[in-house]
């Protein structure tokens, strides 16, 4: 017999909800079969068996929360499966089925002269029992994660007293967060409550937000309820767009160079990576060598200062079947050359949506790829990915007549691969002079660089 148990999914996570569970009681389980499926502030997982052989006990069910060590489930050999089987034995409960039968016999009229008095008393007992049901909806359903949970009992705070910045009204992880460090600086922060009492009014403006759709339901329209990341994605865009002042700044670039390569190696590039040469490891490293230039991009905005990062670690926007979006992180990418990039995007796309990432996968991001060229965009206003102070978005590359002009100063038509790129950044961190010379640099890349020294 073996305890499965709540795997350590990342260094930070310390707990999990079961969402869902791909075996039951008495079903096989061979090793590193998808037994079940965790989620956690970051990404939702889905866990191989450590063991095979057949599933006797589930411990925990979908929706439970469980802290990392937790046993889950108990598998042991095929022997070991019947017995659970006893445990239903059937041969108890006929007996107890005559007896019942008898007793309410004699007694009709009193049964039915204290039916209308016991009703009454069941009926306040359901009264505290919903009353009691929006508590724990504020503190462990819907509204809170298990560690914005923990924070706020391991703090001794009310969550009551806090006023959420999430999606309608959600309390997040930043929130409670604030409130520990102006605990934590002494009573002269404890004046700041009322200021927290001020967005007390936007948690009401969502609620007719959550119930509009109901009245406008017709009889054939169909109501999809959110999945988890698609929730949490909503939850971190309006947190977004409510706390950075966006402004987008967008250029054409010419790809024809790009192109070039792309055409002259694709062939051999797919049969030796076994997989296609896009434009976008060629955006990725020419990104990468500009915040080089441009540091301030790499960097997350601090609420007083601005913390410039060291390493460039970009996050690349992934889109799940279109239910939802995860933002999975390259480490050190300004150190590596173009094969390699392209390998580590490719490497963490489909990790990404074979659910086979950690919470580690998506930290540390420095700066954000959103890549919807692939779909033949124009150009599109990307959503910053917070701490962060910019997003790139890639988009579509199109075959366009262009002005060439030639070593002597003589103008001519040409047709070349075009696209923009556009980017939304925070005015907090800095202004448009450094956001336009920035993308003018990476165009300076993509335009002039070597590519068919660089790919090989």
């Amino acid at each position: 017999m073996a305890d499965v148990t709540m795997p350590q999914l990342g260094e930070t996570v310390t707990e999990g909800t079961i969402t869902q569970w791909f075996k039951n009681v008495g079903d096989a389980v061979a090793m590193d079969e998808i037994l079940f499926e965790v989620s956690t502030d970051k990404v939702d997982s889905e866990v191989p068996s450590p063991v095979a052989g057949v599933v006797t006990e589930i411990l925990a069910a979908e929706g439970d929360v469980v802290e990392v060590g937790q046993v889950l489930c108990r598998v042991g050999d095929a022997d070991a499966a019947p017995a659970t089987a006893p445990e239903a034995a059937p041969a108890p409960e006929p007996a107890p089925v005559p007896e019942p039968e008898p007793v309410p016999a004699p007694e009709p009229a009193p049964v039915a002269a204290a039916a209308p008095a016991p009703d009454p008393e069941p009926e306040p007992a359901p009264a505290p029992d919903r009353a009691e049901t929006p508590a724990p909806a504020a503190t462990d359903g819907l509204i809170l994660s298990p560690v914005v949970r923990r924070l706020i009992a391991d703090n001794g705070l009310d969550a009551g007293q806090i006023t959420g910045t999430g999606l309608g009204g959600r309390i997040t992880r930043n929130d409670v967060e604030q409130i520990i460090q102006a605990r934590a600086a002494g009573s002269t922060p404890e004046p700041a409550a009322p200021a927290p009492a001020a967005p007390a009014a936007p948690p009401a403006a969502p609620a007719p937000v959550a119930e509009a759709p109901t009245p406008v339901v017709g009889a054939r329209d169909q109501v999809v309820p959110l999945n988890n990341i698609r929730k949490r994605t909503a939850e971190h865009m309006v947190m977004s767009k409510s706390t950075s002042p966006h402004v987008l700044t967008a250029m054409e670039v010419d790809y024809e160079r790009v192109e070039q390569v792309r055409k002259m190696h694709k062939v051999a590039w797919k049969a030796e990576e076994g997989f296609s040469l896009t434009y976008l490891p060629f955006i990725a490293r020419a990104v990468a060598d500009a915040l080089r230039d441009f540091p301030h991009l790499n960097a997350s905005f601090g609420g007083d200062h601005l913390v410039v990062h060291d390493e460039v670690n970009m996050a690349i926007a992934v889109d799940i079947d279109f239910e939802g979006l995860l933002a999975p992180v390259v480490k050190n990418v300004d150190g590596k050359r173009l094969r390699q990039i392209a390998r580590d995007i490719t490497d963490v796309a489909g990790r990404t949506r074979t659910k086979q990432l950690t919470p580690d996968d998506l930290s540390g991001g420095t700066f954000t790829l959103t890549n919807a060229g692939q779909y033949g965009t124009m150009m599109q206003f990307p959503i910053i990915n917070q701490p962060q102070v910019a997003i790139l978005s890639t988009d579509g590359v199109k075959r366009k007549p262009v002005v060439v002009t030639d070593e002597f100063g003589n103008e001519s038509i040409a047709i070349h691969s075009v696209g923009v790129l556009a980017l939304a950044w925070d005015h907090r961190a800095f202004d448009g002079a450094y956001a336009a010379a920035f993308l003018n640099r990476i165009q300076e890349i993509l335009e002039t660089r070597d590519w068919e020294a660089e790919i090989r």
